[in-house]
């Protein structure tokens, strides 16, 4: 093997169960251990489980379309490499760099928000510290080797779906009188579920409440990110994909069903943490410090599958010619350290950002962080629907597809319509607004530069 090939390429190195994790993974994070509550409160119990299908069913729809892609050219960029190649380089530079800076922004903000629930147990100790000590802990994991970080993030990620899972069985016991409540309180049965309608708030909070749901599920796009490091990827990637999103949907599901069994949804909405509320019922002791510390993990999990998305995306973009070629050198251990080094870097200015210009600079850098997932979501279906036309049209057999997205173009098309019109929902969300404010001249600043200078350098 020759230096250079050995310098600029990674290593497959990771099995089906690291991939199903990182997806996982990187899906349930605080948002669901402390946001379900919100969804409840706003669509009603009802309203939470529909919410939760339908954001579910444009997850199914996008996934099937990464995985015809990721089959057919499993390389680490994924959509970015696809958008650059079936929709047009100036959107894939876009796209790119937009996903790139969102998942770097996350990782800081996952840091930050790890640092103050490390206050519930060391009060005393500042937060900047926690923030240093978890962010060179994730550093050196990423560093060590892709494998390294899979083993990681599959443990951070057992620890989550197994509370998840205990999560139901025991609310599920409680919720229909198996086990008793500590204040000795009679089951509820399905009581919330019957003493009020369909939607107490109307179709408006089921809307609202759909957006923040959608965006939950961002994160199973990580196994197509992953492909470029996985062993075998024509056999693990479907078989990831169809675990995971029939997985998520189901302790999604699951676990709103029972929530919103136990608690009504006036006070879901209210409570800090229905979790932490309906184990602290039922009995379980320590509950808060339990919960704590699955949250904790949860953070963790994401700022670690964030860190590990953006380093690849930045190798991606470096290996098109999108990024400076140093980012696209890969050391011994197949890692890409100088983009690691610069992703960790911005997350580090990005935590600066939430102490000097937290209502500015921050708040611009977290609503792109946003975005970016959901603009990711749209190139895939786009890209699948321009993959399958060009694979025709250059005289390939749909037949010999290892992986093929089925009801073409039809599914590809209306998971394309329904994730720009979550995208566009944004506009109705006073609080989601600015992130089409902050991301619309971000993505047109790229246009520009991309066709201002890039594409000057790559036609030399």
């Amino acid at each position: 093997m020759s230096d250079t090939h050995q310098h600029h390429e990674l290593q497959r190195t990771m099995k089906s169960r690291h991939l199903f994790m990182i997806s996982l993974g990187g899906v349930i994070g605080t948002g669901f251990f402390l946001g379900s509550g919100y969804t409840i409160g706003q669509a009603g119990p009802f309203g939470a489980i529909l919410s939760y299908l339908v954001g579910g069913l444009i997850m199914y729809l996008t996934m099937l379309c990464l995985g015809e892609l990721s089959v057919a050219m499993p390389v680490s960029g994924s959509f970015q490499t696809y958008t650059t190649k079936f929709i047009g380089p100036g959107t894939g530079f876009a796209v790119g760099w937009l996903y790139w800076l969102g998942w770097a922004v996350t990782v800081a903000l996952e840091l930050l928000s790890a640092a103050q629930l490390m206050q519930r147990w060391f009060a005393g100790v500042p937060s900047w510290v926690w923030c240093l000590v978890f962010g060179v802990l994730l550093f050196l994991l990423n560093a060590l080797s892709a494998r390294s970080f899979a083993e990681t993030e599959f443990w951070f990620a057992s620890i989550k779906v197994a509370v998840i899972l205990l999560f139901i069985v025991l609310g599920a016991a409680a919720m229909f009188g198996l086990i008793g409540f500590r204040n000795g309180q009679a089951a509820p049965m399905l009581h919330h579920y019957t003493s009020i309608g369909l939607m107490p708030y109307g179709i408006k909070g089921l809307i609202l409440t759909m957006i923040t749901v959608n965006f939950s599920f961002q994160g199973t796009e990580l196994i197509g990110i992953a492909a470029g490091e996985s062993q075998d990827p024509e056999r693990t990637i479907p078989q990831s994909i169809r675990t995971t999103v029939w997985r998520t949907l189901v302790f999604f599901v699951l676990a709103i069903f029972v929530l919103a069994g136990l608690i009504p949804y006036q006070q879901a909405g209210v409570v800090e943490s229905p979790f932490v509320a309906v184990f602290d019922a039922i009995g379980i002791p320590y509950a808060a410090g339990i919960m704590n510390f699955v949250i904790l993990t949860a953070l963790l999990s994401v700022a670690n599958s964030g860190l590990y998305a953006a380093t690849r995306m930045m190798f991606a973009l470096s290996s098109e010619g999108m990024a400076p070629k140093s980012l696209g050198a890969v050391n011994r251990r197949a890692v890409p350290l100088n983009a690691l080094v610069l992703t960790m870097v911005i997350a580090f200015l990005s935590l600066l950002s939430s102490v000097y210009a937290e209502e500015t600079v921050y708040l611009w850098l977290i609503s792109l962080a946003g975005l970016g997932a959901q603009v990711g979501w749209i190139s895939i279906t786009w890209s699948q629907l321009a993959f399958r036309r060009k694979y025709v049209r250059d005289g390939g057999r749909v037949e010999d597809l290892k992986f093929r997205t089925p009801g073409y173009p039809l599914l590809p098309l209306i998971a394309t319509v329904l994730n720009v019109a979550v995208l566009v929902s944004l506009a109705f969300d006073p609080d989601q607004r600015i992130a089409l404010y902050c991301g619309v001249p971000f993505v047109a600043g790229c246009y520009g530069y991309y066709y201002a200078v890039v594409r000057k350098q790559l036609n030399r």
